[in-house]
């Protein structure tokens, strides 16, 4: 049985001109509260979780950038094609990545198919992310002492 694509089935948001200056002036508006409440069309009030509160915040700065927003939960399982599409790579490297774990992956039971966490991928992102500005860094720090190399 196939199984359908999380990346297609989760919820994306892609915001339009109106939506940007909706959702930077919003962005102002909550500032670094911690504490939100939502008022419903009936009138009543619904104070809303932190968690909700960060969720809000973080969605509403990039969609003021023009960034589409893709909300899916850290915990679901992604396919080695799935994980090269979130990160631009192609899937096979995506399976070295995996065989030398430089992504945590687990098999499926009874099965040579594996599956990823996104919280990994997200992992994973972010420790390259690291390393590539540490490269540059390193750059921009012997260019500007005109060293050669």
């Amino acid at each position: 049985m196939a199984r359908s694509s999380v990346l297609g089935n989760a919820t994306k948001v892609e915001p339009g001109p109106e939506d940007r200056r909706s959702a930077r002036d919003l962005r102002r508006a909550v500032g670094n509260a911690t504490q939100l409440s939502l008022r419903l069309p009936g009138g009543e009030e619904v104070e809303l979780p932190a968690a909700l509160v960060e969720i809000l915040r973080a969605s509403t700065d990039e969609l003021s950038e023009g960034h589409s927003v893709t909300i899916l939960a850290s915990e679901v399982l992604l396919t080695p094609a799935e994980v090269g599409e979130l990160l631009g790579l192609s899937r096979p490297y995506v399976v070295r990545l995996l065989d030398q774990g430089q992504i945590a992956s687990e098999f499926l039971p009874d099965s040579r198919h594996r599956v990823v966490r996104l919280a990994d991928v997200l992992d994973f992102q972010r420790q390259r992310e690291r390393r590539r500005m540490g490269r540059q860094r390193i750059v921009e720090a012997i260019e500007s002492e005109d060293l050669p190399y």
